[in-house]
């Protein structure tokens, strides 16, 4: 639907609505197309993050037991393991 400028002042309301419901509305002054009136697209909802929180349990102790492999990637003097809980 094209509409000219002085109809689209008038009823910009109605023409807002059927953009919204998918009509193509084009608003036009002596002929000449200016400007097309289209819905404006939403951002997807925020990602929530944490959903799985408390839903596993990580029992590994990283330091321990890599502590080896980890003091000679630096150099260092090996120390012992302390002993398991």
């Amino acid at each position: 639907m094209e509409v000219n400028l002085h109809d689209a002042k008038t009823h910009l309301s109605r023409y807002v609505d059927q953009a919204l419901a998918g009509e193509e509305v084009v608003i036009a002054r002596d002929g000449k197309t200016l400007v097309r009136l289209m819905p404006v697209v939403t951002d997807p909802p925020p990602r929530c993050h944490g959903f799985l929180s408390g839903t596993a349990r990580v029992e590994a102790d990283l330091k321990r037991d890599f502590e080896a492999e980890i003091n000679a990637m630096f150099e260092l003097d090996e120390v012992p393991a302390p002993p398991l809980p």
